[in-house]
């Protein structure tokens, strides 16, 4: 079943991706030692004759079990590669992927937390890298994408969908108010302040600039880099990125 017969009312694909080819890669280095080693233990497989005959018999059969066996699962993992679809919604994270045994997701955007990245050195350059979703549940809650196609434009496409999930359902913590400096009247300033002494006016308290969804977005994703590459900590992380929502 494709990603958008899952799709409920009103819900539109904002951004989708697939596997990348190094997926069934990734997946097959068992498969592939399996395939080789029925090879290789067929073509060695000693031809005896007598009593010992049947242990010729038996690693024959193992070698050829071992050879359709990886030969299967390699199949299997090229179609599985060409079939997932991963795909973020204005209202979930979707995935399917599979086939014998289908695996769906489905990640609503109010109850996600956190969108880690895992990009190789070799993953960047060839664009393909894990993502690993996180829920108010913890570690129950976590799904992870494996070797998918531009996977930090896919991790900013969830973030600024959350964010303006966030705004339109009113679930943004109100900005916090400005501290208003004590009103000092003429008669009150004159008083307190020594004769022949030159007025003071009240300085204003600086305001903090809001900012749009688009902005308040691509600034939590670069965090979430920054995080990653170990440059902050996580509480360092969270700590920012409520500041951040905070100012929309």
């Amino acid at each position: 079943m494709a990603v958008k017969d899952n799709l409920i009312a009103d819900e539109t694909v904002v951004f989708e991706s697939k596997k990348h080819w190094m997926a069934p890669i990734r997946a097959s280095l068992v498969a592939a030692a399996m395939f080789i080693g029925g090879a290789i233990l067929y073509r060695v497989s000693p031809n005896w004759d007598g009593f010992f005959s049947f242990v010729g018999s038996i690693l024959d059969l193992l070698a050829i079990a071992l050879f359709i066996g990886g030969l299967g699962w390699i199949i299997y993992n090229v179609i599985e590669w060409r079939t997932a679809e991963f795909a973020v919604t204005n209202m979930r994270v979707l995935r399917e992927e599979g086939l014998a045994s289908k695996r769906s997701s489905t990640t609503l955007l109010s109850s996600l937390s956190d969108v880690k990245s895992n990009v190789s050195f070799l993953g960047d350059k060839l664009g393909y890298g894990d993502l690993m979703l996180l829920t108010q549940s913890g570690s129950a809650g976590e799904d992870r994408f494996l070797c998918i196609t531009t996977p930090m434009d896919f991790r900013n496409a969830v973030m600024n969908e959350k964010v303006a999930d966030r705004r339109d359902g009113g679930m943004a913590p109100a900005p916090a108010a400005a501290v208003a400096a004590p009103a000092v009247t003429a008669a009150g300033a004159s008083a307190a302040a020594p004769a022949g002494a030159p007025a003071v006016a009240p300085v204003a308290a600086p305001a903090v600039r809001s900012m749009t969804s688009t902005e308040a977005a691509a600034a939590i994703a670069s965090l979430a880099d920054l995080r990653d590459r170990g440059a902050i900590t996580s509480e360092e992380y969270e700590a920012k990125k409520g500041e951040l929502l905070g100012r929309m």
